[in-house]
């Protein structure tokens, strides 16, 4: 058996990401919590007086920005202490009472929303205009009013705010299920030897070349879903119900709409995406019977879509990762480089290697007043130099908009979020395609590229399939149960696989069980459509276009301060047509072509 994942204690320091710029100890933060909490009462104690003047208005503002940024200093460090080792009681103490105290401070200013659409627009935009300490907030204001119709009375929108916290418990649950308490069956290779099937070990052994040990990973994970697939589907359910009652309080037509609205992005985004993916299906197709032939097998599987095609994949580690990155995104200047390289080296902002207890997945936190952090699990191979490039792409996005904007738009909606990252990927896939000729390494660039294209092109549409079709059952009064979801996931992959690919369609229509992302927020459409963006915007800088650079750069530091849509389309890209999705499809039939030939 393989080495088993070390314990956290065993992870070296310089590999760990860099808690003590935060607080100095868990008790210093215990400290800070308990001052946030004596606090809320003067934000509080402006309740009532918004509209008495400008100056009030200011200092009710400033009061709740101050507030929150405290508050996401200390959301940070409970957050990250725990997804590092979710079997850390302490930190999943932490992490529980920083989502309370959220929640108090949500419920303190909850009277903030109403009470400005209480004032008028006109009158506020007068103050914005005469009032130094509010110009800031032109956008917000005009955004505030665009969503007046969806804005609740002071009780009900204090509930609301109340709600944030319990509204939390599907994520938490499932987080809790998959990554704390389940215990996998080990799995067996073609020798008959034992391997350790863990979240830190689930997609080394996936890229195994031993198929026996693919099968056995990927039967035995997928089986551990399928035995708590009742508690999951009614996690699951419950999470939908919370977002069909939240769109209904806020008098939405739909949660899809909601979802929408909260960044004024069309409808026809969603279904295009869709329709542009199912009227694509035919390039995955052929893809999925190239890989069949490379491999040599029958009949293609879902546990064979990570299989290497070759034997000799060139090993990278950390240290030469980011070497390679930074090559890859020097088309954006030296200061973007420098930043990036001091990030992931001096500063500590990823959280390297794999250990007991770290969450699944990679991911970039962090807010204004911390380092962009970076959790992931890397393992000295194309697919985590790839991951951590993603991740650097949105930690990037967040280090230049808190550098250039202020609080009230120091944030950025995920439709935006993933057009970084996927574009850091885009630009350093392209600089190890021109960098080295080398046979085997363009395979396993474009193997690479192919398994991210297989989540975001393929997966994620197929899984907003999935969401859209069970948010619309639920706000039609249909149930859904376990095996409901089982059917409606094993129908939506029997047809994006075609003839090609055999269905197991248990262990497939289990697929919703491992994703976090549908146990929140109704968002994976994001991932797509910023791929999308992401290729769109790479292809500018990469023919060099007059302002390409500058144009990206701008839209990197834009944060929130104005639409996503409209801050994409600044850039040089719209989503709210096909062409994007269908440019990027164009892209991937490069890529196939391109391993076609290699392959012969």
């Amino acid at each position: 058996m393989k080495t088993a994942t070390p314990l956290r204690s065993e992870i070296e320091k310089q590999y760990t990401w860099n808690a003590e710029s935060l607080f100095a100890t868990p008790q210093a933060w215990e400290a800070e919590v308990e001052n946030i909490l004596k606090d809320l009462p003067t934000l509080k104690k402006f309740e009532g007086r918004l509209g008495n003047n400008a100056d009030t208005l200011a200092e009710a503002l400033e009061t709740q920005e101050n507030l929150t940024a405290r508050m996401y200093r200390a959301y940070v460090y409970a957050g990250f202490s725990y997804s590092v080792d979710t079997t850390d009681q302490s930190a999943a103490a932490m992490q529980d009472r920083a989502q309370t105290v959220h929640g108090q401070l949500g419920a303190a200013a909850a009277f903030i929303t109403p009470e400005l659409l209480s004032i008028g627009r006109e009158r506020l935009d007068g103050w914005v205009k005469d009032e130094a300490r509010l110009e800031k907030y032109g956008h917000y204001i005009e955004n505030l009013f665009r969503t007046q119709a969806h804005v609740r009375s002071a009780e009900v929108e204090e509930v609301l705010g109340m709600l944030a916290d319990p509204f939390n418990g599907p994520s938490n649950t499932a987080g809790l299920l998959t990554n704390a308490d389940f215990k996998f069956r080990p799995a067996r290779d073609a020798r008959g030897n034992e391997e350790e099937v863990s979240e830190a070990t689930f997609w080394r052994n996936m890229s195994d070349e031993d198929r026996e040990l693919r099968q056995s990973t990927w039967e035995n994970y997928m089986d551990k879903h399928l035995e708590f697939k009742n508690t999951l589907s009614s996690t699951l359910t419950t999470s939908i119900k919370q977002n069909v009652l939240t769109s209904r309080v806020r008098r939405y037509s739909s949660a899809l709409e909601m979802a929408l609205f909260a960044s004024d992005i069309p409808l026809d985004v969603y279904h295009n995406l869709i329709g542009t993916f199912k009227a694509h299906l035919p390039i995955w197709h052929r893809y999925f019977e190239i890989r069949r032939k490379a491999l040599g097998v029958k009949t293609l599987e879902s546990y064979d879509m990570w299989a290497p095609l070759t034997a000799n994949r060139v090993k990278i580690p950390y240290e030469q990762a980011v070497d390679w990155i930074a090559e890859g995104m020097l088309p954006l200047g030296k200061d973007y480089v420098g930043v990036m390289r001091e990030g992931c080296f001096e500063e500590r902002w990823v959280d390297v290697y794999p250990n007991q207890g770290k969450r699944t997945g990679a991911f970039s936190w962090g807010a204004p007043g911390t380092h962009p952090f970076i959790m992931m699990a890397y393992t000295d191979e194309i697919f985590s130099l790839s991951t951590l490039a993603h991740e650097l792409g949105h930690s990037m996005h967040s280090y230049l908009t808190w550098k250039h904007q202020p609080l009230v738009y120091s944030d950025y909606s995920l439709f935006l979020a993933e057009v970084a990252s996927n574009f850091n990927q885009a630009m350093v896939r392209a600089h190890l395609l021109r960098s080295n000729p080398d046979r085997d390494f363009q395979i396993s660039v474009i193997e690479e590229a192919m398994a991210n294209f297989y989540r975001y092109f393929f997966t994620m549409p197929t899984l907003a399939r999935f969401e859209l079709e069970t948010h619309t059952r639920v706000e039609e009064g249909r149930p859904l149960t376990a095996d409901t979801l089982i059917n409606l996931m094993s129908d939506f992959f029997a047809e994006g696989y075609g003839d090609t690919v055999h269905l197991d369609q248990a262990r497939v229509g289990m697929t919703w069980g491992y994703f976090p992302h549908l146990f929140s927020d109704y968002y994976v459409y994001a991932y797509a459509t910023g791929l999308a963006g992401a290729h769109a915007l790479a292809g500018r800088v990469l023919r060099a276009e007059p302002g390409a650079v500058e144009d990206y750069l701008g839209f990197l530091r834009s944060g929130s301060s104005a639409y996503p849509v409209e801050v994409l389309k600044k850039a040089g890209v719209d989503l709210t047509t096909p062409r994007p999705v269908e440019e990027t499809f164009t892209i991937m039939a490069d890529y196939v072509d391109r391993l076609e030939k290699l392959l012969n």
